[in-house]
């Protein structure tokens, strides 16, 4: 089912969700800096999330075929790249109608409304929205040392990580629209 035929989630509803996080024009400032930090390591760090994901069985179980419970490297790898981009649209911190847009549709392809559609493969159905939740922690934390390659000092490296941790939040609300009746979320 579509946001639309759920309830619209307008961009008044982000500039809510950027007043509950505290997400100011100084951490769009701090997302765009970090951008120009990530450019060149974004490989590195979906390293570093693939690694972890893959190093744990429930996690990785989202990516693996129902014909044989292995994980799709044609999916994971297809799963990389648009994670590679997400990293690059977080950074560039547009938070316009398009990007709304596409964190509903992120939300989506997570739920079983929307899952495996994108990439037509046979996988898990479903990722748990726990899941989605507990994983904005270890996303965020693990940006830091690729974050301290920029150079700059420790409190703006601080300044970074927190205007990350704000807009995963923010995304991972978002997403959650996909997983509970309009009127709940």
């Amino acid at each position: 089912m579509s946001a639309t035929a759920r309830g619209q989630v307008t961009l008044e509803h982000l500039e809510l969700l950027k007043r509950s996080t505290l997400f100011t024009d100084e951490d769009v400032a701090a997302l765009r800096r970090s951008g120009e930090i990530l450019a060149d390591q974004v490989e590195d760090v979906l390293d570093v999330w693939y690694g972890f994901v893959g190093s744990n069985p429930h996690l990785v179980a989202t990516f693996a075929r129902r014909s044989d419970g292995q994980p799709d490297p044609d999916y994971l790898a297809a799963v990389r790249v648009r994670f590679g981009q997400w990293i690059r649209d977080t950074a560039a911190a547009n938070y316009d109608e398009e990007w709304l847009a596409y964190q509903l549709e992120i939300g989506r392809r997570h739920h079983r409304s929307g899952k495996n559609r994108t990439d037509s493969v046979d996988a898990a159905e479903h990722v748990p929205l726990s899941h989605i939740i507990a994983l904005a922690y270890p996303i965020t934390a693990t940006l830091r040392p690729f974050l301290e390659k920029g150079g700059d000092p420790p409190e703006e490296v601080d300044r970074m990580q927190d205007a990350w941790r704000k807009s995963v939040l923010m995304q991972v609300a978002l997403w959650a629209h996909a997983y509970v009746p309009h009127e709940d979320w």
